[in-house]
Parts: structure tokens; sequence; C-alpha cells
């Protein structure tokens, strides 16, 4: 009886611990992952809204915690392309240099199979490009208020 007891509980424990991994996988994000993708959507929110309000401070954010990470979870590529948002003088090419930036993180999160469930991909097909949101709410940061509800989920 002793046995079945202890035998039962190491199963269930084992059963608990596999399952918090499996959903940490699938939707924990390590650092400095959380923090680019967190300015990310900061600036994905800004442009939806036809402002570059605060861009540049968050795209050279995600430029140094990319170039920080002695890990190197994200591509060079992205710290590039979240300067040269950085540096995007008005709405129209700040727009244009938020695509690379955008494909890079859907990219990432696919290649790595991480964020299911809290990160979504949405697509316009005016401007043929993709984003990411928390919300399934489209706001189209390629847009603006011109087509803001543009768009459809890809996941």
């Amino acid at each position: 009886m002793k046995i079945t007891s202890v035998a039962t509980t190491f199963l269930l424990a084992v059963s608990l611990l596999f399952t918090a991994s499996v959903r940490a996988a699938d939707n924990a994000l390590m650092e400095p992952v959380k923090s680019v993708l967190d300015h990310y959507l900061v600036i994905q929110s800004e442009l939806a809204k036809d402002s570059v309000k605060g861009v540049d401070e968050h795209a050279n954010a995600i430029a140094k915690a990319v170039k920080g990470d002695g890990m190197k979870m994200l591509s060079p590529d992205v710290a590039k392309q979240a300067e040269a948002l950085a540096k995007a003088k008005d709405l129209k090419s700040a727009r244009e240099a938020f695509k690379p930036l955008s494909k890079s993180l859907i990219k990432y999160l696919a290649d790595n199979k991480t964020g299911k469930g809290a990160y979504h991909e949405a697509y316009c097909p005016m401007v043929k490009a993709s984003w990411l949101r928390k919300e399934t709410e489209i706001k189209n940061p390629y847009m603006g208020s011109e087509m803001l509800s543009c768009g459809v989920l890809k996941n």
C-alpha cells in the first residue's frame, strides 16, 4: 500500500514537471528576446497610431539588447534592422524599416518554436508584410489610420 502511494506521488510529480516544462518551452522567452519583443510591440503600436513617438528609443534599445547578448540568441541582423529603424526620419521610412525587423522576429519565433499563443503573426496583403501582436485584434502598423484593420492573423 505504501509503495503504491509513493509511486503514484512520484508519477504525479513527474507528470506535473513535464507539463510545466512543455508549457514553459512553448511560451517562455529568455532575455534578451523578451525585452526585444516588448520594445518591438511598443514600436508596432506607435506605428499603428501613425506616430513615431519613441520609435527611435525603442529601436535603439532592441539593437543594444541584441548586441549585448553573450548567448547570441538573435541574429546580428536584428540589431542592424533596429538601428535602421531608429534612424528613420519620418513615418513612411519607419514603416519600411519595420518590415525586415518584423520578418526577422517572426522567423526567430518560428525557428525556435516559442511564443505560441502569446504572439500572433498578422499579415497585410496591401503592403505584403507581416508583423507580431500580442492581441488578436488587427491594428496595422503599415497602414495606420488609413486602413487600421487591414490584415489577417496567420497563426
